[in-house]
């Protein structure tokens, strides 16, 4: 078990009823800013960032956001164990999980999708598809939601995205 004591900082504006706070965990200041800009296009979206998977973990449990972005390529926790701890959690496994990386065509999507991803974005990766993982993710949550199932393992549904199956889909 993963015993998790990072401080969690605290937002520095509040969301609105109307906003769905985004949770990131990137330990690259840079692509921590890019991700910044592109969702403050957006009213309805807060960010909020970790800079390592176990203040992630502990931000999770503790700020239950809408979706959470993950770099795969972290220092100490490695993104893709932070994501299995995610997503066998009771407390976090109903939040869709968007893997983020700059490893491409070494099976790490097949990796993180078979484990329950709900996308896998190589980087560099285009805005629209970032954003419309995004949107997915939150639809399906909201959908997973009310219908109390978790938000992992499902599929993508915006072009360029990696898929993956799930039992939960099957009739």
């Amino acid at each position: 078990m993963v015993s998790v004591n990072a401080p969690v900082p605290t937002m520095k504006k509040r969301p609105t009823l109307s906003e769905r706070v985004i949770l990131q965990i990137e330990n690259n200041p840079a692509n921590s800013d890019l991700v910044k800009q592109i969702i403050s296009r957006r009213g309805d979206l807060a960010l909020v960032t970790a800079t390592s998977g176990l203040q992630g973990i502990e931000m999770a449990r503790a700020m239950q956001p809408a979706v959470i972005l993950l770099d795969m390529k972290m220092p100490f926790m490695s993104g893709f164990n932070t994501l299995v701890w995610l997503l066998e959690s009771v407390d976090t496994a109903h939040i869709p999980v968007v893997t983020l990386s700059s490893i491409a065509g070494k099976g790490e999507d097949r990796q993180c999708l078979n484990a329950g991803a709900f996308a896998y974005l190589t980087k560099p990766y285009k805005i629209d598809d970032l954003m419309a993982s995004i949107d997915a993710a939150l639809h399906f949550a909201a959908a997973a939601a009310e219908n109390c199932q978790p938000a992992h393992g499902q599929a993508a549904s915006a072009p360029g995205i990696s898929r993956s199956y799930s039992p939960l889909t099957t009739a």
